[in-house]
Protein backbone atom coordinates (compact mmCIF):
# COMPACT_ATOMS: atom_id res chain seq x y z
CA UNK A 1 0.00 0.00 0.00
CA UNK A 2 1.36 3.48 -0.86
CA UNK A 3 2.51 5.67 2.02
CA UNK A 4 0.65 8.94 2.71
CA UNK A 5 1.94 12.13 1.10
CA UNK A 6 0.82 15.76 1.38
CA UNK A 7 -1.27 16.90 -1.59
CA UNK A 8 -2.30 20.33 -0.31
CA UNK A 9 -1.72 22.81 2.49
CA UNK A 10 -4.36 25.49 3.04
CA UNK A 11 -2.94 28.82 4.19
CA UNK A 12 -5.06 31.88 4.97
CA UNK A 13 -2.79 34.37 3.16
CA UNK A 14 -3.58 36.52 0.14
CA UNK A 15 -1.94 35.11 -3.00
CA UNK A 16 -0.33 38.50 -3.70
CA UNK A 17 1.76 38.30 -0.50
CA UNK A 18 3.37 35.07 -1.73
CA UNK A 19 3.72 36.37 -5.27
CA UNK A 20 5.73 39.35 -3.97
CA UNK A 21 8.16 36.82 -2.44
CA UNK A 22 8.80 35.17 -5.81
CA UNK A 23 6.27 32.32 -5.87
CA UNK A 24 4.45 31.50 -9.11
CA UNK A 25 0.71 31.81 -8.39
CA UNK A 26 -2.10 30.32 -10.49
CA UNK A 27 -5.69 30.93 -9.41
CA UNK A 28 -4.77 31.36 -5.73
CA UNK A 29 -2.48 28.33 -5.67
CA UNK A 30 1.23 27.71 -5.82
CA UNK A 31 2.63 24.22 -6.36
CA UNK A 32 6.03 23.62 -4.77
CA UNK A 33 7.40 20.19 -5.59
CA UNK A 34 4.57 17.68 -5.15
CA UNK A 35 2.53 19.87 -2.77
CA UNK A 36 0.06 22.62 -3.67
CA UNK A 37 -0.32 25.53 -1.26
CA UNK A 38 -3.86 26.93 -1.46
CA UNK A 39 -3.85 30.64 -0.55
CA UNK A 40 -7.46 31.45 0.29
CA UNK A 41 -7.10 34.81 2.07
CA UNK A 42 -9.14 33.52 4.99
CA UNK A 43 -6.57 34.30 7.70
CA UNK A 44 -5.54 31.94 10.44
CA UNK A 45 -2.14 30.84 9.15
CA UNK A 46 -1.65 27.21 8.12
CA UNK A 47 -5.10 25.74 8.74
CA UNK A 48 -5.40 22.35 7.10
CA UNK A 49 -3.93 19.77 4.78
CA UNK A 50 -5.04 17.14 2.31
CA UNK A 51 -3.29 13.77 2.33
CA UNK A 52 -2.99 11.22 -0.46
CA UNK A 53 -3.26 7.53 0.51
CA UNK A 54 -4.05 8.13 4.21
CA UNK A 55 -6.37 5.48 5.70
CA UNK A 56 -7.73 7.96 8.29
CA UNK A 57 -8.36 11.69 8.47
CA UNK A 58 -8.98 12.14 12.20
CA UNK A 59 -5.53 13.22 13.36
CA UNK A 60 -5.50 14.78 16.84
CA UNK A 61 -7.34 17.95 15.83
CA UNK A 62 -5.32 18.61 12.67
CA UNK A 63 -7.90 19.49 10.01
CA UNK A 64 -7.34 16.80 7.40
CA UNK A 65 -9.12 15.70 4.26
CA UNK A 66 -8.43 12.90 1.81
CA UNK A 67 -7.03 13.79 -1.61
CA UNK A 68 -6.91 11.79 -4.80
CA UNK A 69 -3.56 10.62 -6.10
CA UNK A 70 -3.23 13.28 -8.81
CA UNK A 71 -0.48 15.90 -8.51
CA UNK A 72 -0.31 19.32 -10.15
CA UNK A 73 2.69 20.38 -12.19
CA UNK A 74 5.16 22.22 -9.94
CA UNK A 75 5.58 25.91 -10.60
CA UNK A 76 8.75 27.53 -11.94
CA UNK A 77 9.24 29.94 -9.07
CA UNK A 78 11.35 33.10 -9.55
CA UNK A 79 12.74 32.54 -6.03
CA UNK A 80 13.95 29.03 -6.92
CA UNK A 81 11.70 27.11 -4.48
CA UNK A 82 11.88 23.42 -5.42
CA UNK A 83 9.91 21.59 -2.70
CA UNK A 84 8.50 21.83 0.76
CA UNK A 85 11.25 20.61 3.05
CA UNK A 86 9.15 20.27 6.19
CA UNK A 87 5.89 21.18 7.85
CA UNK A 88 5.88 21.85 11.60
CA UNK A 89 3.12 20.84 14.02
CA UNK A 90 3.00 21.77 17.72
CA UNK A 91 1.37 19.54 20.30
CA UNK A 92 1.00 19.50 24.09
CA UNK A 93 1.16 15.68 24.05
CA UNK A 94 3.78 14.14 21.78
CA UNK A 95 2.73 10.53 22.34
CA UNK A 96 -0.96 11.26 21.68
CA UNK A 97 -0.13 13.03 18.41
CA UNK A 98 2.33 10.29 17.40
CA UNK A 99 -0.40 7.67 17.91
CA UNK A 100 -2.90 9.64 15.81
CA UNK A 101 -0.42 10.12 12.97
CA UNK A 102 0.54 6.45 13.02
CA UNK A 103 -3.17 5.51 12.87
CA UNK A 104 -3.33 7.59 9.68
CA UNK A 105 -0.58 5.46 8.13
CA UNK A 106 2.42 7.70 8.83
CA UNK A 107 5.72 6.15 9.93
CA UNK A 108 7.56 7.70 12.86
CA UNK A 109 11.14 7.81 11.61
CA UNK A 110 13.00 9.45 14.46
CA UNK A 111 12.56 11.03 17.89
CA UNK A 112 14.95 13.68 19.12
CA UNK A 113 15.28 15.00 22.65
CA UNK A 114 17.29 18.14 22.04
CA UNK A 115 17.07 19.27 25.68
CA UNK A 116 14.93 18.72 28.76
CA UNK A 117 12.27 20.93 27.20
CA UNK A 118 12.53 20.25 23.44
CA UNK A 119 11.23 16.93 22.19
CA UNK A 120 10.54 16.30 18.50
CA UNK A 121 9.41 13.51 16.23
CA UNK A 122 9.86 13.22 12.48
CA UNK A 123 7.62 11.52 9.92
CA UNK A 124 8.30 11.17 6.18
CA UNK A 125 5.47 11.99 3.75
CA UNK A 126 7.07 11.50 0.36
CA UNK A 127 9.45 14.40 -0.25
CA UNK A 128 8.17 16.32 2.81
CA UNK A 129 9.17 15.80 6.44
CA UNK A 130 6.57 16.36 9.15
CA UNK A 131 8.23 17.70 12.30
CA UNK A 132 6.13 17.35 15.45
CA UNK A 133 7.29 19.50 18.36
CA UNK A 134 6.07 19.07 21.93
CA UNK A 135 4.92 22.23 23.72
CA UNK A 136 3.91 21.19 27.25
CA UNK A 137 2.62 24.70 28.04
CA UNK A 138 -0.02 24.41 25.29
CA UNK A 139 -3.42 22.79 25.75
CA UNK A 140 -5.85 21.02 23.48
CA UNK A 141 -5.20 19.31 20.17
CA UNK A 142 -2.18 19.46 17.92
CA UNK A 143 -1.90 22.54 15.68
CA UNK A 144 -0.18 23.34 12.42
CA UNK A 145 2.56 25.90 12.94
CA UNK A 146 4.95 26.58 10.04
CA UNK A 147 6.53 25.61 6.73
CA UNK A 148 10.15 25.38 5.57
CA UNK A 149 10.78 25.48 1.83
CA UNK A 150 13.85 24.13 0.05
CA UNK A 151 15.34 26.59 -2.44
CA UNK A 152 18.01 26.18 -5.10
CA UNK A 153 19.92 29.36 -4.22
CA UNK A 154 19.27 31.03 -0.87
CA UNK A 155 21.58 33.94 -1.66
CA UNK A 156 19.47 34.66 -4.76
CA UNK A 157 16.38 34.56 -2.51
CA UNK A 158 18.00 37.08 -0.17
CA UNK A 159 18.60 39.42 -3.11
CA UNK A 160 15.07 38.96 -4.42
CA UNK A 161 13.30 39.35 -1.06
CA UNK A 162 15.55 42.03 0.42
CA UNK A 163 14.37 43.21 3.86
CA UNK A 164 11.54 40.66 3.85
CA UNK A 165 14.03 37.84 4.51
CA UNK A 166 16.07 37.56 7.69
CA UNK A 167 19.78 36.84 7.87
CA UNK A 168 21.01 33.69 6.14
CA UNK A 169 22.86 31.45 8.61
CA UNK A 170 23.94 27.85 9.12
CA UNK A 171 21.05 25.44 9.71
CA UNK A 172 20.94 22.66 12.30
CA UNK A 173 21.32 20.22 9.40
CA UNK A 174 25.05 20.04 8.50
CA UNK A 175 25.98 21.75 5.26
CA UNK A 176 22.66 23.58 4.86
CA UNK A 177 21.81 27.26 5.31
CA UNK A 178 18.50 28.77 6.39
CA UNK A 179 16.71 32.11 6.69
CA UNK A 180 13.29 33.11 8.03
CA UNK A 181 10.78 35.25 6.18
CA UNK A 182 10.17 38.34 8.34
CA UNK A 183 6.76 39.46 9.60
CA UNK A 184 7.06 42.54 7.38
CA UNK A 185 6.48 40.25 4.39
CA UNK A 186 2.84 39.99 5.50
CA UNK A 187 2.52 36.20 5.75
CA UNK A 188 0.20 34.72 8.35
CA UNK A 189 2.26 31.55 8.75
CA UNK A 190 5.92 31.23 9.81
CA UNK A 191 7.95 30.42 6.68
CA UNK A 192 11.65 29.62 6.44
CA UNK A 193 13.83 28.94 3.41
CA UNK A 194 16.58 26.32 3.48
CA UNK A 195 19.15 25.16 0.96
CA UNK A 196 18.52 21.82 -0.74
Amino acid sequence: MPRPTIAELVVGDEPSSWQRLGFAIDDGRTTIGTTTVVLDGGGGGLRSWALRDAPATKIDGLETRAADGATREPGAHPNGAVRIDHVVVNTPDLQRTFAALQSAGLDLRRVREHSDTLHQGFFRLGEVILEVVENPQAEGPARFWGITLAVADIDRCAELMGEKLGEVHDAVQPGRRIATVRREAGLGVPVALITT
